[in-house]
């Protein structure tokens, strides 16, 4: 998929991967949940898209987008009791931060386009040929 905020949330969940690999006694359970908030996000974009309506993709966008907060509310409560490295947690703010914007402005344009109907359903083959 070449939608940069996808791409984005699959880093996204790496780095949270990364960062909780390196720690020691957190609950498991919390880590799970972490990890499904995190692998959420690109797994809703990904299914609203491929759901090929408007208000569908505007809908997984949003749950995504709250994946999104509930990330960060865990994330940050990991890092207020000092579990999470402070680099970790910089990495991991930057590109929430980057994530959230890019997430906020594409359900913008979507809005926009349902608003004045300039969505187009129907899935086009690509002017090149399939590389393989």
């Amino acid at each position: 998929m070449k939608l940069e905020v996808w791409n984005d949330t699959l880093e996204l969940f790496s780095i949270v991967f990364r960062m909780l690999s390196k720690l020691e006694k957190v609950d498991f359970k919390l880590q799970g949940q972490i990890l499904d908030a995190a692998q959420s996000i690109s797994a809703n974009i990904a299914e609203g898209y491929c759901r090929r309506t408007i208000n569908e993709y505007l809908y997984f966008l949003n749950v995504g987008l709250g994946s999104l907060g509930e990330l960060m509310t865990r994330v940050t409560g990991l890092n207020l009791i000092e579990k999470i490295f402070q680099d970790d947690f910089h990495s991991f703010d930057e590109l929430h931060y980057k994530v959230e914007n890019k997430l906020l402005a594409l359900i913008k344009s979507l809005q926009e386009k349902q608003k004045v109907g300039t969505w187009e359903m129907e899935l086009k083959e690509p002017s090149e040929p399939y590389q393989s």
